[in-house]
């Protein structure tokens, strides 16, 4: 009976777990992120740091297995890997994800086991988590649950707190949920905790209606172009001229807007090998006033490091070189034990360095643009402080890579988080899809249906000014997070030392 009722539990876990992603990009069904949650909240109560660490790890594999096994396409597809070994990848990667997401709840054991601490540790704890994935080991920063108010009144408090802040208020609704079963004893906290969550909404109404930037000048005429480059061809030496005429072609009728990009990569072989072309596209950008950023692999030759950038032509000024790089897909981690021993260790741009962690931004027609390369886009704190002084948020990307799975829409979700965060307009253009222009508040303006080659083409209006959030980053909410946590501790521990000296 005992193991039944457990399996049971684990079940229960696991299924609540793998509905998470659809309150996220792109069903939006965001009421099932609180019932999820709210399951693992329940169960997490009066548990040891033991169970605690195997129920939240249980949770997360259904959420991860559900929501990123996309990256089984990244693996079988393009890395070659054979079926079964890149679904037992696979299953290891949301595994290890899922491992480190439990780690933050096993404090959950020891916070005070009543009602008011559970509604206050918890939201903290489920935060922690996210904080945690966002850094540990380079980070996997995804299926954050503040992200499922990209749409909803709560988005309102993104430029004061981002989505971490977004987060906390959803696991307190959450919490507020698993509470409505508990005793009579409980009703006042929760209660409580229900007017606040609906406070805390109602305002977020009332803040999406403050303008936090202001516009810096007249808007600029922007193309976005989407070749739609099969990528299992993209790095083919054959496909080169191909690549690069279709570029070109593409392009030619779109001369005269204020502002091109081509996006990540988009051409794939380094300036040197690529001259001819690019000094062309800067006559021309320059002859008709136009700026053009592409991107494109680049190679210093002082030091003989690759790196994934972003060039300025035309009139556009300066280059940007990512900082965030993705391990196993733009760097292998301990590369003289791994590379060369599996086939996708040695996929193109795998061997890139990290740009400087400080970079001026481009210039476009008297306008800065913040830029984030992909990946880049999905880290709070780093597009923030790219975004300080910037009047633009630029993100190219090659979703190539993910096929037709959730992952090139959740990785546009978050970008909308990145320009609500910031309150600055956003260009995302990518290999083929999702490309879009967006506003400041977070709205598609414009966008072209994935899988197909086509050119964007909208208007963008550069803003000056700052959020609070973009002058702080996820550091109120984190330290929060913590101070709640570690003060909760405290109390049980006080509290359990003034019994030992009672008895």
């Amino acid at each position: 009976m005992i193991r039944a009722a457990r399996g049971q539990t684990f079940l229960a876990l696991f299924v609540s777990g793998s509905l998470f992603p659809l309150a996220l990009a792109p069903f939006y069904y965001w009421p099932i992120a609180i019932a999820s949650m709210a399951v693992l909240f329940r169960l997490l109560q009066r548990q040891s740091p033991k169970q605690a660490f195997i129920k939240s790890a249980v949770f997360g594999f259904g959420m991860f297995f559900a929501g990123v096994s996309w990256v089984y396409v990244s693996i079988h597809d393009h890395g070659f890997i054979a079926a079964p070994l890149a679904l037992l990848a696979t299953t290891l990667f949301c595994l290890f994800i899922a491992l480190l997401f439990a780690l933050p709840f096993t404090l959950s054991a020891l916070i005070p086991q009543t009602p008011t601490a559970w509604l206050l540790g918890l939201p903290a704890l489920w935060v922690l988590s996210e904080w945690f994935r966002s850094w540990a080991l380079t980070g996997f920063p995804w299926l954050y649950s503040g992200y499922i108010h990209t749409e909803t009144w709560l988005s309102g408090w993104a430029p004061l707190g981002g989505v971490f802040w977004l987060s906390f208020i959803t696991a307190l609704a959450a919490v507020t949920v698993a509470q409505l079963s508990q005793t009579q004893r409980s009703q006042a906290s929760v209660k409580f905790a229900a007017m606040l969550v609906a406070l805390l909404t109602v305002s977020g109404y009332l803040l999406k209606n403050i303008h936090w930037t202001q516009a810096h000048s007249e808007s600029l005429s922007a193309v976005l172009v989407q070749p739609n480059i099969d990528q299992n061809k993209k790095w083919s030496a054959g496909e080169l001229d191909r690549i690069l005429q279709q570029l070109q072609t593409q392009t030619e009728p779109h001369w005269g807007a204020d502002l091109i990009v081509w996006p990540e990569a988009a051409v794939p072989t380094t300036p040197q090998r690529a001259a001819d072309l690019l000094t062309a596209i800067d006559r021309a950008g320059k002859v008709n006033q136009t700026a053009l950023l592409t991107g494109i692999p680049t190679y210093e030759r002082s030091s003989g490091k690759y790196f994934n950038s972003v060039l300025a032509l035309g009139t556009a000024q300066g280059q940007y070189d990512k900082t965030r790089l993705v391990p196993f897909g733009e760097y292998v981690p301990l590369e003289s034990i791994l590379r060369g021993l599996i086939r996708f260790l040695d996929l193109p741009m795998s061997s890139f360095s990290l740009g400087a962690s400080e970079q001026p931004p481009l210039i476009v027609a008297g306008a800065t643009i913040a830029t984030a390369i992909c990946y880049e886009i999905v880290y709070p704190d780093l597009v923030a402080e790219m975004a300080e002084n910037a009047n633009i948020l630029l993100t190219v990307s090659n979703d190539a890579w993910f096929g037709q799975s959730i992952a090139p829409r959740q990785h546009m979700q978050m970008a909308r988080m990145r320009a609500i965060e910031n309150s600055k307009p956003m260009l995302r253009g990518t290999t083929n899809g999702v490309t879009a222009i967006i506003d400041h508040q977070g709205n598609i303006v414009a966008q072209l249906a994935q899988f197909t080659a086509g050119e964007l083409s909208g208007e963008i209006t550069p803003r000056s000014g700052r959020t609070f959030f973009s002058h702080t980053g996820s550091w109120p909410t984190v330290l929060l997070s913590l101070l709640l946590s570690c003060g909760l501790i405290a109390q049980r521990r006080y509290g359990e030392t003034n019994n030992e000296k009672r008895h």
